[in-house]
């Protein structure tokens, strides 16, 4: 990584040494021969790093240093002196210098100190890069849907988010709650610390308590090291405990204990660790008819229950399929009039058991199966198929006094709209015409009305 770097020295063959040497690294380097001039220029450039001498006429390098850091908290400064004491020293790194170096120096442990602050620098950066595209990725504007019973949930996430209560998601696999719980974490005080997952139904008890509570070294065979668990991880962030309906009583138990003091215990050990972690749990268990089985403790129902948030089926969302197809299209870098209509229409007609997942994973089979040719109906698997077939056998019986061609389409459209929540492309693909044949419809039936 190259950087912009200003040195600052009254000794003007000094300033040309050290330029010619970090050009030699290809860093772009300016030149100021007091300290007065120095902060001057770096007033007016973008400078990483600042070498600056300690003793010079006017500004002298602590001055330069105070100057730096109050303008540009993340610029570095390195000082130089050939009169370097132990106050000197703590003095310069309390008031926030990287380091300092007694003249004479070698020019390669200069060049080391700059390269270990770039790299710095860009790790910093590429983590703030990171985060935000997290807080973008998992942001509820990119979680979607907009139907009523989806907005329902925006309100709850954006409740609970700002506070540090513990969360329980409730809805069927498939339907997003890993989703939910990252973007309530990304909203949240600790939206900076990590975001650690772990799926509770994936292990067994033994490994459970391991991940989450970590062990130490010799603790049971295979333990040849000290690990920390995910708790530890966790802390100052957030822990998410998916299918916790799945956790043995032996565990839960533990669970409980991390709830309550906000302790853990590893597999092992002796001694008792705090963690400040927020918690957040999900199930697609009915967790009430589990308690009164007694497979899960009612204590700890109510504590993991402080804010439920029940996410809806795809089947009780309809109305987002159509925005959910463009989403997995997009996805793909495929342009959304590649898929026929009446395949959305057929799609919106099945029940969808595996909820959003399942949608995603046949609009990608579908996607490679048609390759360069149109996504058509011929490409959905037999039960969409079989449902779209059922869906569309409409008996209309006509009565004795007749009827309205105009009437009967315009309930169609009207009934199409209302499934579509006003969105009138999705109504077209509801009705299998184009969004154009749909106004020039809904034209001919306003005029004839």
């Amino acid at each position: 990584m190259k950087g912009n770097i200003l040195i600052i020295d009254n000794e003007k063959r000094m300033c040309h040494v050290v330029k010619a040497a970090l050009e030699l690294d290809k860093h772009k380097v300016e030149l100021a021969f007091d300290g007065d001039e120095g902060v001057k220029k770096f007033q007016k450039g973008d400078f990483d790093i600042v070498i600056t001498d300690l003793k010079m006429p006017g500004k002298d390098g602590i001055g330069v240093l105070e100057a730096v850091k109050k303008m540009s908290p993340a610029s570095e400064v390195i000082l130089m002196t050939a009169y370097a004491t132990a106050q000197t020293a703590v003095e310069a790194m309390q008031k926030g210098a990287y380091d300092y170096l007694i003249k004479p120096f070698d020019m390669i442990e200069l060049k080391l100190k700059v390269k270990q602050i770039l790299e710095k620098k860009k790790l910093a950066t590429e983590n703030v890069d990171l985060k935000d595209r997290l807080k973008d990725k998992f942001s509820i504007d990119n979680i979607i849907g907009q139907s009523e019973s989806m907005n329902k949930v925006y309100q709850m996430v954006e409740k609970v988010a700002p506070r540090d209560a513990t969360v329980l998601i409730r809805g069927e696999s498939g339907t997003g709650k890993e989703l939910i719980a990252q973007a309530i974490h990304q909203k949240s005080q600790c939206a900076d610390g990590p975001f650690i997952g772990v799926n509770c139904a994936a292990l067994t008890e033994t490994l459970l308590e391991s991940e989450l509570f970590g062990h130490e070294k010799g603790s049971f065979t295979g333990a040849d090291k000290q690990k920390p668990g995910r708790f530890e991880l966790a802390v100052n962030g957030t822990i998410f405990l998916d299918e916790i309906g799945d956790v043995s009583p032996a565990t839960q138990v533990k669970l409980l204990r991390v709830l309550q003091n906000k302790e853990i215990m590893r597999v092992g050990g002796e001694k008792t660790i705090t963690v400040n972690v927020r918690t957040i749990a999900a199930t697609n268990r009915e967790l009430e008819e589990q308690m009164k089985d007694g497979s899960f403790r009612e204590d700890l129902y109510y504590r993991l229950n402080v804010f439920p948030i029940f996410l809806p089926s795809l089947r009780e969302r309809k109305e987002d399929i159509p925005d959910l197809i463009s989403h997995f299209l997009k996805k793909n870098d495929v342009p959304e009039d590649k898929i026929e209509p009446k395949v959305v229409a057929a799609l919106m007609s099945y029940s969808w058991p595996g909820n959003i997942r399942e949608l995603e994973n046949i609009i990608e089979r579908m996607i490679i199966m048609a390759g360069d040719e149109k996504i058509a109906e011929v490409l959905l698997p037999p039960q969409i198929l079989g449902a779209a077939a059922a869906d569309s056998s409409v008996s209309l019986e006509i009565p004795e006094e007749g009827l309205s061609i105009d009437q009967v389409e315009l309930d169609l459209i009207n009934n199409a709209l209302k499934k579509a929540g006003g969105n009138k492309s999705n109504a077209a693909k509801l009705l299998g015409i184009t969004r154009r044949k749909l106004y020039s419809m809904m034209e001919r039936l306003s005029r004839s009305s």
